[in-house]
C-alpha cells in the first residue's frame, strides 16, 4: 500500500504543527499583536512570511533532496557534516529542548509555587515523559497527531472563544519598532522562531510516520511528507492569527506588558481568573512537550545515523539526560553560546532552503551553491557577533549600509552576489553537475 487515508495524512499533518509549535510560537505572535496593535494584520503577513511559509518550504526542500545531509552536501560534504551537527546540537540539547522543560515550568507551577526542588521535580516528570514518548518516534503521529496535538488547539481556542465572548475591549496604537516597519518587524520576529532551522529536521521523522502507515514507495513518501508540511503551515497560520487577534485585544486592554507570556497571562486572567492561569500552564506544558519529544525525536535519528556505534535509543537516553541537568543547571552559559551559533546559521539555512527548492535551475552550475553559501556564512557570522557580546562598531555600521539597510537582513544581498557570481564562474569554467 503506497496511500494515506485523508484521516491519516491529516494526523500526520497536525503531528508536524505539534513539532513546530513550541512555547516560543505561543508568545511571539500575541505579543506581536500587543504591539502591533491596529496594524497587527500587517505585521502578521511579514510574520507568516518566515514563521510559516519559510519553515515549510525547508520541509519540502528537505523531503525533496533526500535529507539535510543530501541537501548541505550540494555545498561540501565537510560542511554537510559540520552545518548538520551543528543545527541538530544547537535546536537539540545545547538550547531548544533544556528549554522546554524551563519554559513549561516557569508558566504551569512558578505562577503557584517555585522552589529549586519542584525544579527539579518537574524537570525530572517533564523529560521522562518526553523520553517514553521518543522512543518510538514512528508512533508520533499516533499521539501527537491524535492526542496532544488536538488538545492543545482545543485549550488554545477555549481562550480565543471566552475573549470573543468577553473582550476587554478593542485594538491599542502601535507602539515601538511597530510604529513604522511592520511588515519587517514581524517579518523578523517570525524570523526568530527558529522554525527554519526546526524544519530541516523534523522531515526524516514525518517520513518515518508515513512509512509506519505502510507507505513504502520514497515517492510517495516525499509526496505525503510535503502535503503534511502544507497542512502544517495551515495550521500553524490559524492559531498565529488567532493569538495575535487575543493579542492585540490584551494589548489594547493591559498595557506595559514586556513579552508575550505576559500578554496572555493578562487576558486569562481577565477572562477566567485563577482558573484561566492554569489552562495557560497546561498549554504551554503540552506544547513544550510536543517539541521537546519532536527534537528528542530527530536529534537521536541523525546521531544514531552518523554515529552508529550508539542506537536509537540510546542517543534519545543521552539527551533527555543531558537536557534535564542543562535545564536545571547551566542553561544560561549554554545560551550565551548557542544563542550567536543560531543566529549564525539561520540566514545559511534560509538560503540553503531556496536553493534547495530551485535547485531544478541551479544543479548544473557547480559554484551556485558553495559560492552563494560561503558569502551568505561569512555576513551572518559577522552579523551574530553583537548577540556573542562581540561589538565592532565600524564592522556594524557596515554592515547597516548592505541593503535592505537591516543587520538582520544584510545576508540578503551577498546571497544574491553569490548565485550570480557561482553562475558567472560555472559558465567559464565550464563546471557543471551535469
Amino acid at each position: 500500500m503506497n496511500k494515506l487515508s485523508r484521516k491519516d495524512c491529516i494526523f500526520v499533518g497536525i503531528t508536524l504543527f505539534s513539532m513546530f509549535f513550541g512555547a516560543g510560537n505561543l508568545i511571539f505572535p500575541p505579543f506581536l499583536g500587543s504591539q502591533a496593535g491596529t496594524g497587527t494584520w500587517v505585521a502578521m503577513a511579514g510574520f507568516a512570511l518566515s514563521a510559516i511559509c519559510l519553515p515549510i518550504l525547508g520541509v519540502i526542500a528537505v523531503a525533496k533532496s533526500g535529507g539535510l545531509p543530501s541537501l548541505a552536501g550540494r555545498v561540501h560534504p565537510k560542511f554537510a557534516f559540520i552545518f548538520t551537527l551543528l543545527i541538530y546540537l544547537s535546536i537539540g540539547p545545547c538550547l531548544a529542548i533544556p528549554r522546554t522543560a524551563s519554559t513549561s515550568f516557569e508558566m504551569a507551577v512558578a505562577p503557584f509555587a517555585a522552589s529549586t526542588t519542584l525544579r527539579v521535580i518537574y524537570s525530572l516528570i517533564f523529560f521522562a515523559v518526553a523520553l517514553f514518548l521518543a522512543l518510538h518516534p514512528e508512533k508520533l503521529s499516533d499521539r501527537l497527531g491524535k492526542i496532544l496535538g488536538p488538545c492543545l488547539l482545543i485549550l488554545i481556542f477555549v481562550i480565543v472563544i471566552g475573549c470573543v465572548l468577553h473582550s476587554p475591549g478593542g485594538y491599542g496604537t502601535p507602539t515601538g519598532t511597530y510604529e513604522k516597519s511592520r511588515a519587517v518587524q514581524g517579518f523578523l520576529d517570525g524570523y526568530l522562531t527558529m522554525d527554519t532551522i526546526a524544519a530541516l529536521n523534523f522531515g526524516i521523522i514525518i517520513a518515518l510516520n508515513i512509512q509506519n502507515k505502510g507507505v513504502t514507495n520514497e515517492s510517495s513518501v516525499v509526496s505525503y511528507t510535503i502535503k503534511a508540511g502544507w497542512i502544517a503551515g495551515a495550521v500553524l497560520l490559524i492559531v498565529y492569527a488567532a493569538l495575535a487577534h487575543i493579542g492585540a485585544i490584551s494589548g489594547g486592554s493591559f498595557a506595559g506588558a514586556t513579552n508575550g507570556a505576559e500578554v496572555l497571562t493578562n487576558l486569562v486572567s481577565y477572562l477566567f481568573g485563577t482558573a484561566g492561569v492554569i489552562i495557560l500552564g497546561i498549554i504551554f506544558v503540552i506544547a513544550c512537550l510536543n517539541t521537546c519529544t519532536g527534537l528528542l525525536c530527530c536529534c537521536s535519528e541523525y546521531f544514531s545515523n552518523t554515529f552508529p556505534k550508539l542506537n536509537y535509543r540510546t542517543w534519545v537516553i543521552i539527551f533527555a539526560v543531558a537536557s534535564f541537568f542543562i535545564s536545571i543547571a547551566g542553561l544560561n552559559a549554554i545560551l550565551a553560546v548557542s544563542v550567536p551559533v543560531l543566529n549564525a546559521i539561520y540566514p545559511v539555512a534560509i538560503v540553503l532552503i531556496v536553493l534547495g527548492l530551485l535547485n531544478n535551475v541551479f544543479k548544473k552550475y557547480a559554484y551556485v551553491y558553495p559560492v552563494t553559501i560561503t558569502f551568505t556564512a561569512i555576513i551572518s557570522i559577522l552579523s551574530a557577533l553583537p548577540s556573542a557580546n562581540i561589538v565592532i562598531p565600524a564592522l556594524n555600521k557596515f554592515l547597516g549600509m548592505i541593503p535592505p539597510f537591516n543587520t538582520n537582513l544584510c545576508w540578503i544581498l551577498p546571497a544574491a552576489i553569490g548565485i550570480i557570481l557561482g553562475i558567472i564562474l560555472s559558465v567559464i569554467t565550464g563546471k557543471t553537475t551535469e
